[in-house]
């Protein structure tokens, strides 16, 4: 825990200083101005009920009448039932922390940076102020690095996924403790990592093309709001994904055929794709592409409506009493909305993984989106197109435990100040 005065403390010498003090105070100024800024609407330096509803609302955040005159009730102290500069600058630094209602519309935004191994979700909204002083790149780059510790650690469970997807079926019925012994058995220890290498690679240009396309494609939609409504996020959220999974698709065919590989049949990335390229052309490195983009809408849909329901009914449950949500309850809506996401774009998933994989597997037709999804059902029956399913949901928890706490150190040491 850090209190708050250890975000003044420059140097970092455990002291305080009193120009480290004025500095801090003039900091948290600045803040506050902008957000007061943002929700006077009106341009009347003051902020009624119905701008705190619609600035929440703005945020995805949607409170009623009542609740947010309580909200104001709690810094009024004249009782007009407004609120001035005066009494805006001084309920923060008077407050306790849970209290503070501007620090938690910015905590509640910046928690879905959490890696889940599948790089679908929508991109995070940066404040004008977070994308001056550099910020930004800051949380891409702490979010980057802990998505690239949980998928090391997770990363038995996703080859032994992509092992279910391709070669599970009704007549040998792999299962997990089968399918990891397979795996020993067939290359050591050091085969439950293959495809991680690639997998982390492809962390970097993903993040950095579906955060610069978002930005623009913000702009083409005509918002400059800095935060944007529930479906004009899910718009440009799935459009970022598209162009960003577009760019770096060769890079998941190379994911799938290396964790696929028996041990000696690749020498490393380069020669797997060099080989990929002699034997089966150019276009082998989007084999799967369709239906991989259509997996990204009701990823990204799902995601988003389960995670602001969620967030939206514990707001209006318990926010009257106290308006930070905490660590198990923002780790609990990212872990539930990213499961329902994968559920919902599940089948789209395997079949992606399947086209990809055709050309390894001898004597195996050479099959469209459409004609594997028949015979998935004819052969398996619906839940066919579930296949490694549970090695996916088993890396969800650890993943999202694993990418907090790595995150949240990583924001420290780039000197990230905690929300």
């Amino acid at each position: 825990y850090c209190p708050p005065w250890c975000l003044a403390d420059n140097d970092l010498d455990g002291q305080m200083v009193f120009e480290e003090f004025v500095h801090y105070l003039q900091d948290q100024e600045k803040d506050l101005k902008l957000v007061f800024k943002n929700l006077d609407r009106r341009r009347a330096d003051k902020i009624d009920s119905k701008e705190i509803m619609q600035s929440l609302q703005d945020l995805g955040v949607h409170i009623s009448q009542q609740h947010a005159e309580k909200v104001l009730q709690s810094m009024d102290k004249n009782g007009t039932m407004t609120i001035d500069w005066n009494e805006w600058s001084n309920y923060p630094l008077l407050q306790p922390k849970e209290n503070n209602i501007p620090e938690i519309t910015l905590y509640w935004k910046h928690s879905t940076l959490f890696d889940v191994g599948d790089n679908l979700m929508v991109p995070d909204d940066f404040t004008t102020e977070e994308k001056l002083t550099g910020m930004w790149w800051r949380h891409l780059v702490a979010g980057g690095g802990a998505g690239a510790v949980s998928r090391t650690f997770t990363a038995p469970l996703d080859r032994l996924k992509v092992l279910m997807q391709v070669h599970g079926s009704r007549s040998n019925n792999m299962c997990i403790m089968s399918g990891l012994t397979q795996m020993i058995k067939e290359g050591g220890m050091r085969s439950l990592w293959r495809g991680n290498g690639i997998n982390i690679i492809k962390i970097a240009p993903e993040s950095a093309i579906k955060f610069m396309a978002y930005e623009q494609i913000k702009h083409l939609i005509g918002s400059d709001k800095e935060t944007l409504g529930i479906l004009e996020r899910f718009v440009a959220g799935s459009m970022a994904g598209v162009i960003a999974q577009s760019t770096i698709y060769p890079m998941e065919v190379l994911k799938t055929r290396l964790a696929l590989r028996k041990t000696g049949q690749y020498s490393g990335i380069s020669d797997c794709a060099k080989s990929i390229f002699r034997r089966e052309g150019l276009r082998a490195f989007y084999k799967g592409f369709i239906p991989n983009m259509m997996g990204i809408i009701p990823y990204a849909g799902m995601d988003l409506a389960v995670y602001e329901t969620l967030k939206n009914s514990w707001l209006e449950k318990y926010g009257a009493n106290s308006t930070d949500p905490g660590v198990l309850v923002l780790l609990g809506c990212g872990t539930v909305s990213s499961t329902c996401g994968q559920l919902a774009s599940y089948p789209l998933a395997l079949v992606r993984t399947r086209m990809q994989a055709q050309a390894m597997l001898e004597g195996s037709p050479q099959m469209t989106m459409s004609g594997l999804f028949k015979q998935i059902i004819q052969t398996e029956g619906a839940m066919g197109l579930y296949r490694g399913l549970a090695p996916n949901f088993l890396k969800v928890i650890p993943a999202v435990s694993i990418s907090y706490v790595v995150y949240e150190n990583l924001k420290m040491s780039l000197g990230v100040k905690s929300r």
